[in-house]
């Protein structure tokens, strides 16, 4: 239902507003949700491997054609087969890769330390390395990338193991304490300190990395995240390098938004991604 919430709400049209040529390619079709308890310390891997092939697949076929994908979800658990996709073609291409991991929550959980088994708090382990082959290894190689190639940026949710980890790994996190501290702006500044012209960005958004007050259909809101200013300007920021390459948009629920209210705001952040401008800012 994500995706057709962001439909609805006109993300194709606004994309279009912004001079680009969009091309939706309609809804990947893969095996259904069969609500299982978790087997091993994974719910649903089996239909987690498949779906994460297709949006591989899928992102890697756009990256060859020269156009910019845009995955829309579906849980954050489709972050391992697109950000594979995206750092196969880096590889491949002789670009830098820099992913950008907007969330509320750090997704770097294993089978081992999982409280859930839910694949969706998995993603980010599994892009560096920790987890089933079958996922860890979608990109050719495992690990798909090195953890000083993310930056997670809104976390205020982690489970008391998995920050053990978090650390281990080494994943720089702008978490919510240091954006109150600093500033979304200083934030944003030390990001892309890091990206140059050789720079492919990946921009991976949670859609509850929002605050939930004003994003209220996610399935794992967590209250004290960015506001719909703090938002934008890391938004316009991220415009503002030229350096965006694709992008993960998921965990949009209708089904607890009110009035389409949180995709009709996701679309209003991508467009900004893409170059809406304050009046106050010069058009280039």
């Amino acid at each position: 239902m994500g995706p057709e919430a962001l439909r609805v709400a006109g993300i194709g049209d606004a994309l279009e507003r912004r001079g680009l040529q969009v091309y939706d390619s309609g809804n990947l079709l893969g095996p259904p949700n069969p609500w299982n308890d978790p087997d091993a310390g994974f719910r649903h891997l089996q239909q987690c491997i498949l779906w994460n092939r297709l949006v591989h697949d899928a992102v890697y076929e756009s990256l060859g054609e020269e156009r910019m994908p845009l995955l829309m979800g579906g849980d954050h658990s489709l972050g391992i087969g697109s950000i594979s996709a995206v750092a196969r073609y880096c590889r491949e291409s002789g670009k830098r890769l820099r992913v950008i991991w907007l969330d509320a929550h750090a997704d770097c959980n294993t089978a081992e330390i999982t409280p859930s088994g839910n694949i969706h708090g998995m993603p980010v382990a599994c892009l560096c390395g920790l987890g089933p082959p079958a996922l860890t290894n979608l990109s050719g190689q495992t690990p798909a990338l090195q953890a000083g190639q993310m930056v997670q940026i809104g976390i205020r949710s982690v489970d008391e193991r998995e920050k053990h980890l978090v650390h281990e790994l080494g994943l720089e996190v702008f978490d919510m304490r240091y954006i109150d501290e600093m500033g979304m702006r200083h934030v944003m500044e030390q990001v892309l300190l890091q990206i140059d012209e050789d720079t492919h960005l990946h921009v991976s958004l949670d859609a509850d990395f929002l605050d939930p007050a004003v994003a209220p259909g996610v399935g794992t809101g967590v209250q004290g995240g960015p506001t719909y200013r703090e938002a934008q300007l890391c938004m316009e920021m991220i415009a503002d390098s030229g350096r965006l390459g694709s992008l993960d948009v998921v965990e949009i629920n209708p089904a607890l938004d009110v009035r389409n209210q949180t995709a009709l705001l996701v679309v209003d952040l991508v467009e900004s991604l893409f170059g809406k401008s304050t009046l106050m800012r010069r058009l280039r």
